[in-house]
């Protein structure tokens, strides 16, 4: 049996001693007060908020003293670590050895080492007797993540391009570049990492002339590491970026540019206010869903959520209208007020997927958890495409499309990480598209030319006139002693050349057209170790080389299993994976043979029914482990 609560009352005195002995320690607990809060005692905190209940009056920032601007740049040339230093500047941070990537607030972001989101974070600076508001958006560098760069752009009227003095200009560089130029937005060069021993920001300086044409008195040298002239970007970013062009005596008109989802006060959507204001309590409407929603809370980054009495035109900060529906938000969605329609922004060109995978539970029973989870991890990752799609072998799941190998294993550490989904991968596929010569097909779909993503749904040749295969336009910045090397490397994988320029004495930079799949998987590891691609035969090869992997890779069962590769119906290549056998004839040690014969032809029956009726179970890694090409040495 279990004891009772025991109950305790408490004198008057006792309670009024309990009280002073909370306050004490509550007054001996130290607080960091930013130099532009008020001095006084702060409020208790809000669990979501990085300050007290202290508003800042945003009304105080007019369009006039407002810097919209991204950080763009190739990886590994010192992006997160700019931000982590001008957030230092500006007071967001204390200054401490700990600031590593602040603004890389997702798990994978720091197992990896990698900006995979666009995170932004609004810094007030006084420059010359002006306060100012900076409002800045840390991007990722991996071509993969290309997306999160354009839709940051769209909040911005300037950047700043980050060029390491070591490594130079590099592919993402000249990528991020036509981005921001595309979208007429003031670039400022700054060459970073002067600090390193190989540095020379001489030749990045006149590689930055010559490849953007923009003159080398127009460079700023930093060491994002050590902190050497970043107020000089500050300044830089305050006299060269214009101010957003317009008023708050316009109708609201904020534009939805990322959003995330919170279990308990539904979509966070950040937005970007091209007119108007909007505050707490307003009714506002969604221009693509035609809803309409009451303003719940709107609040900047500094760089953690921080609530304010309203936002103005030219700012960018978060709203919550209690949006509970993943699909209400939106990505590019203007939002307005209700009875005050307006015409809706440009929005963001849809994503185009360059891989394809299979995405399926481990357990079907996990199906609609699942299906949750990619929900809500799709609306913080818009980039991705899902279908609906089911296997013979693995049961019901999607079909998701991504914008490249990285992108793929990203979000699906994200799924593990974040919403503790365990899933099984199918190999990589980019689409295909087919021009029908049968009539009955052509009846049948609608139309001449289709678009294949599953490889089950490929059709017969006989019954196709072409096939196409999707192709992309390639930039290799390489040193020029490697050229030779790269340059049968890129024959071997079907591709043709479209430019060759020196950048300097040093650096060349080739222009190749590739076919996708050629590149899809493993070209940028065989592009660092500048190895050579496939043999001639591929199809045949490759089928060799997944049997092989998957024989090594599926678990011995008690019956043989054959591992095929096919090419509609014809098998080109085939592994067989022998059984666990136990010796009957053991205890035969001798007499009648027939008796040996019994026992084996009882055990071959047996194995035989074990193959009608048993279960294979593929690991759910097997299709990560088969999909590098070249073979394990």
């Amino acid at each position: 049996m279990s004891t009772p609560p025991r109950t305790m009352a408490l004198s008057g005195r006792t309670v009024m001693r309990w009280a002073q002995l909370r306050s004490r320690c509550h007054a001996a607990v130290p607080r960091r007060v930013p130099s532009w809060l008020p001095a006084g005692p702060v409020a208790c905190e809000r669990p979501y908020s990085s300050r007290g209940t202290e508003k800042v009056d945003m009304s105080a920032y007019p369009v006039e003293s407002i810097r919209n601007f991204s950080i763009i740049a190739h990886v590994d040339h010192g992006k997160s670590t700019l931000a982590d230093r001008l957030l230092e500047i500006t007071g967001a941070i204390a200054k401490t050895d700990r600031n590593k990537q602040v603004l890389d607030k997702l798990q994978v972001e720091r197992e990896r080492g990698i900006t995979v989101k666009a995170q932004s974070a609004s810094l007030f600076y006084n420059h010359e007797g002006v306060n100012y508001l900076l409002n800045l958006i840390d991007t990722p560098g991996h071509v993969d993540f290309s997306y999160e760069v354009s839709r940051s752009l769209s909040a911005c009227q300037g950047v700043i391009l980050v060029v390491d003095a070591n490594e130079g200009i590099q592919a993402q560089t000249v990528a991020n570049f036509y981005l921001a130029f595309e979208a007429q937005l003031e670039i400022i060069p700054v060459i970073n990492k002067i600090d390193l021993k190989n540095a020379d920001p001489e030749r990045v300086e006149k590689q930055i002339e010559k490849l953007f044409d923009i003159p080398i008195d127009e460079c700023v040298r930093v060491s994002a590491k050590q902190g050497t002239n970043v107020k000089k970007v500050l300044h830089r970013v305050i006299e060269k970026i214009p101010p957003p062009q317009c008023s708050t005596v316009d109708p609201l008109k904020a534009l939805v540019f990322d959003s995330t989802f919170d279990h308990y006060r539904g979509v966070v959507a950040s937005v970007a206010l091209f007119g108007g204001e909007v505050q707490k309590g307003q009714k506002i409407v969604s221009a693509h869903t035609k809803k309409r929603y009451e303003v719940n809370e709107v609040g900047i980054l500094t760089p953690n959520e921080q609530p304010v009495h309203k936002l103005y035109a030219g700012q960018v900060g978060y709203l919550i209208a209690g949006m509970k529906e993943v699909t209400e938000a939106q990505i590019g969605d203007t939002l307005f007020l209700y009875k005050q329609p307006v015409e809706p922004l440009p929005g963001f060109k849809s994503a185009k997927p360059m891989v394809f995978a299979g995405m399926y539970p481990v357990d079907q029973t996990e199906y609609n958890n699942l299906k949750s989870a990619l929900e809500r991890l799709t609306l913080n990752d818009s980039s991705v495409t899902v279908h609906r799609d089911s296997s013979l072998a693995l049961g019901a799941g999607w079909r998701l499309g991504f914008l490249g190998l990285l992108h793929m294993e990203v979000f699906n550490q994200r799924l593990e990480q974040e919403y503790n989904m365990s899933v099984i991968l199918t190999t990589p596929t980019v689409p295909y598209k087919a021009i029908l010569s049968s009539a009955k097909l052509i009846k049948e779909y609608g139309k001449s030319e289709i678009t294949v993503i599953n490889p089950a749904q490929f059709p017969d040749k006989h019954l196709v006139s072409e096939y196409l295969e999707p192709t992309v336009l390639g930039t290799i910045v390489t040193p020029h002693e490697y050229i030779g090397k790269i340059i049968a490397l890129c024959q071997d994988h079907r591709a043709v050349q479209k430019d060759m320029l020196y950048i300097d004495e040093h650096r060349v930079m080739l222009k190749y057209l590739f076919p996708l799949n050629e590149i899809v998987v493993d070209f940028y590891d065989a592009l660092k170790s500048l190895s050579s691609g496939y043999a001639s035969d591929k199809a045949y090869a490759t089928g060799k080389l997944l049997c092989e992997r998957l024989k090594d890779t599926i678990p011995r069962q008690l019956f043989e299993i054959a591992i095929q590769a096919a090419i509609g119906k014809k098998i080109i290549a085939r592994e067989t994976l022998k059984a666990y056998r136990k010796n009957v004839v053991a205890k035969c040690y001798g007499g009648d043979i027939t008796r040996r014969m019994k026992l084996l032809k009882r055990q071959a029956e047996g194995k035989k029914l074990m193959r009608k009726i048993g279960n294979v179970e593929v690991p759910r890694d097997a299709f990560m482990r088969v999909l590098k090409r070249q073979t394990d040495k």
